[in-house]
């Protein structure tokens, strides 16, 4: 009989069993066990002793050179932003997103742009290749050394990765190995094409741009180890019937993991948008309640963002709570906050919110800008479409300081705005911008609901 060639491991505990079980039965997990092939034993006697002595020896701090990382850029400004200023060579970039949302498409205009000075392979492992070639010839693309591959054996492939400086794997769930047994795109065989695909790049100094594919939940498909193998990780945001899209880099070993870039999807492609200063923003802010504009800073970039908020009673007896490109969490916490500490009735309310433009806010500076929608929502107030609003909140209603808030205030001035409230604590940094703009520091949210919204007299 054959002696097995691979194991099956718990992704939890690490236990270790001959065949796939549905349930580990050392920590009782249901679907951890994945595939893994078995490593030779290490040779014995003198072999292992001379491996031993060979093996590599510490470095000092002292004597470890700098590496200068060379930059290429691909073709799109927007893109290369994100990056950090450009495509590292030998780096391994990974681009996640919701189908059809225009992951291959960024790929392939980023694959035409390398072909003009560097050879360039385009591995499609879910597409033939005249599926590819039909979407070139939407693009305008034609280039010799842009070469197509239709394989998804990595081992059948690995020869022709030699012959290209960039690689194009579109996508790691549809490639496979042959050490593996089980199916292309589980746990075991994207994690070793992924760690297999790391191997060739850094020795070769190969630059690989991998697909990956997206559960339900949003986060990408397969173990976590994939994200970790990276040196860049990109997310596609936005719904597929929109044309805005906004690319967000969540690890990046050569850049910023704040940068956003945003795109628009026209007939010819993708297009990078430079000018986003009223791409969040409504043409009717001021004149409904329940909208208030923030200046939400993203790495090197602050725009101005609108955020809009829908109350409605409920007809059952749990109210609703649905926010759109901000954390279900926060917004809970807010709702707590105002009806606790600014006596503000929302137990019985329906709540809708939402980022303009399909962006995600995820920093703490929109807490106050939050509850200003909130309550201007409840009171059926307008605020001021020349008003911003910028600040954390605490459990304890004490509004806190934020990190950039001159550049946030600066940018107010730059878009027109007549009037910001911000933390006192920023206040004596944006002391500058008094002639410029009306500053209204606030240490409480009930300051800044006093403030928004004052007393009508009878």
């Amino acid at each position: 009989m054959a002696k097995a060639s691979t194991q099956f491991v718990c992704s939890e505990c690490g236990y270790v069993s001959p065949k796939w079980l549905g349930r580990c039965p050392d920590c009782g997990k249901f679907n951890t066990m994945a595939e893994e092939p078995i490593a030779p034993a290490a040779p014995a006697g003198k072999g292992a002793s001379a491996q031993r002595r060979a093996s590599v020896q510490p470095v000092p701090l002292s004597q470890v050179r700098y590496e200068s990382y060379e930059r290429v850029s691909s073709g799109i400004s927007e893109l290369d932003v994100v990056l950090g200023g450009g495509i590292v060579r030998g780096s391994l970039v990974l681009i996640g997103g919701d189908p059809g949302i225009g992951k291959s498409t960024l790929l392939t205009q980023v694959a035409a742009h390398l072909s003009k000075t560097h050879r360039v392979l385009y591995l499609c492992a879910e597409e033939s290749c005249s599926q590819v070639k039909l979407r070139c010839d939407r693009l305008g693309v034609n280039s010799d050394n842009l070469l197509l591959l239709n394989e998804t054996c990595l081992e059948n492939a690995e020869e022709a990765f030699f012959e290209a400086e960039y690689v194009v794997v579109d996508s790691i769930q549809a490639v496979y190995t042959e050490t593996l047994s089980s199916a292309a795109g589980s746990v075991g065989q994207v994690r070793e094409c992924a760690a297999k695909l790391m191997r060739i790049g850094k020795s070769r100094g190969i630059t690989f741009f991998i697909v990956g594919h997206v559960t339900k939940e949003g986060t990408l498909a397969g173990p976590k180890v994939l994200e970790h193998i990276m040196d860049t990780v990109l997310y596609f945001e936005g719904e597929r019937t929109e044309n805005f899209k906004i690319l967000r880099a969540v690890k990046n070993r050569f850049g910023s993991v704040q940068e956003v870039g945003v795109f628009e999807m026209t007939g010819e492609g993708l297009r990078g948008v430079n000018d986003y200063s009223t791409l969040f923003l409504s043409d009717s802010r001021g004149e409904a309640a329940g909208a208030v504009v923030t200046p939400g800073e993203t790495g090197n970039r602050c725009m101005m963002v609108e955020i809009q908020t829908l109350m409605a009673r409920t007809a059952y007896g749990l109210p609703r709570r649905m926010p759109l490109g901000i954390d279900f969490n926060k917004l809970v916490l807010l709702i707590a906050v105002l009806e606790k500490r600014c006596g503000i009735p929302l137990s019985q309310q329906d709540i809708y919110v939402n980022a303009m433009g399909g962006i995600r806010l995820i920093e703490p500076s929109i807490d106050l800008s939050l509850c200003a929608a909130l309550a201007s929502a409840e009171k059926m107030r307008p605020v001021d479409k020349f008003t911003a609003v910028f600040g954390e909140v605490g459990l304890t209603g004490e509004v806190r300081g934020v990190a950039f808030a001159e550049k946030r205030v600066n940018e107010c001035v730059k878009m027109g705005f007549r009037r910001v409230v911000l933390p006192a604590k920023n206040a004596k940094a944006c002391e500058k911008f008094k002639g410029k703009i009306e500053l209204v520091p606030v240490q409480y949210v009930s300051q800044m609901i006093k403030a928004l919204f004052p007393r009508r007299e009878a």
